[in-house]
């Protein structure tokens, strides 16, 4: 029997750093020997949330005190702005699998308008890998540095990419329309801005001005001939996880949605966490949820030129830490799914 994989997670108290201790520790070639947190240290992780699957884990201590040469891997669980400060100090010292947005962009200026001049090593953007393993795979498993993608990144570009490389679309008048459980705004998010004693509230937020939208035009014009142009209006539900895009698209002239579904078949066939559903079951989160699973379904438009498709995502599993582990799985050689549902 081979060794385990040593692997740290900082920011391990964050509900993605949660999700990854708990599939990472039912991976069984995986040993996480250091938990790290800002919040909670010289305690548990088991004791604050009284959560049997996080038994028989190490005692949290500060994110500042892990040492890259007692582990193999770390996954940085942590927020923009911090992450690359720890990347600084790891870089070539062991293998990184960065969750934020600190390394998903190949262009300083755009992280800059983003995401602020709170940046210690622009030099080592384009040392990482953009971690969507259903069309990055032999570049994830070269690579010693993992970029994670943003959750609402994951659902549009995965139902959108074998669209656009395949020519079937308008690519200048796409209409995206996300809608995320509140997990997705993290652990700061005041749960009473959609959940009082009488009703449940539902908003939209940054309509054509959210940070990912830098993240989507960078990664769509790389599938396409023509220019990108694309509405996007995000959304946060009364619900915890789960995540749903719906996205209008413009057929190519001659396009049938016959071309359509094969392609989708195809990708489903060659892609162990993509489904593309043909059935009467309705779109829905509880099909994703504890998931790292894309659920795909395309619906016809009254014009017959145009065509609705929903991707639906658990944002903090397939969205983060299922996506994350994939992409270890790739990285190591292990199987895509191992220790993931």
């Amino acid at each position: 029997m081979q060794n385990k994989v040593k692997v740290a997670v900082l920011g391990s108290t964050g509900y993605v750093g949660m999700e990854l201790v708990k599939i990472l520790s039912n991976h069984s070639h995986v040993q996480i020997n250091f938990l790290g947190s800002d919040s909670v240290t010289d305690e548990y992780l088991t004791d604050i949330t009284q959560t049997k699957e996080y038994n028989n884990l190490p005692k949290l201590k500060n994110n500042k005190s892990f040492e890259p040469n007692t582990a193999d891997y770390v996954f940085l669980a942590l927020p923009h702005g911090v992450s690359n400060n720890y990347v600084s100090k790891y870089f070539n010292k062991i293998k990184i699998i960065d969750l934020s947005a600190d390394f998903r962009l190949d262009n300083f200026e755009q992280y800059l308008q983003n995401y602020g001049n709170n940046h210690s090593c622009t030099q080592y953007l384009n040392d990482f890998v953009y971690g969507l393993p259903e069309i990055y795979r032999s570049s994830i498993s070269d690579s010693k540095n993992i970029a994670v993608p943003g959750c609402y990144p994951t659902s549009i570009l995965l139902p959108l990419y074998t669209l656009l490389t395949n020519n079937l679309i308008d690519c200048e008048d796409i209409i995206i329309d996300s809608k995320s459980g509140y997990s997705g705004a993290g652990k700061k998010f005041d749960i009473k801005n959609i959940i009082s004693k009488d009703n449940l509230n539902f908003f939209n937020y940054n309509t054509n001005n959210h940070r990912h939208i830098c993240e989507i035009y960078q990664e769509l014009n790389k599938y396409t001939r023509g220019k990108i142009n694309f509405s996007f209006n995000p959304h946060i539900l009364p619900n915890f996880r789960g995540m749903m895009s719906t996205i209008y698209v413009d057929l190519n002239k001659s396009v049938t949605k016959k071309q359509l579904v094969k392609l989708f078949t195809n990708f489903d066939k060659k892609n162990p966490f993509i489904n593309f559903e043909q059935n009467n079951n309705r779109a829905d989160f509880f099909s994703i949820q504890n998931t790292n699973f894309v659920n795909i379904k395309i619906f016809d438009h009254i014009n017959h030129n145009k065509i609705i498709i929903v991707s639906l995502i658990d944002n903090l599993i397939k969205g983060a830490a299922g996506q994350a582990v994939q992409c270890f799985n790739l990285s190591m050689g292990f199987k895509e799914n191992l220790s993931l549902l």
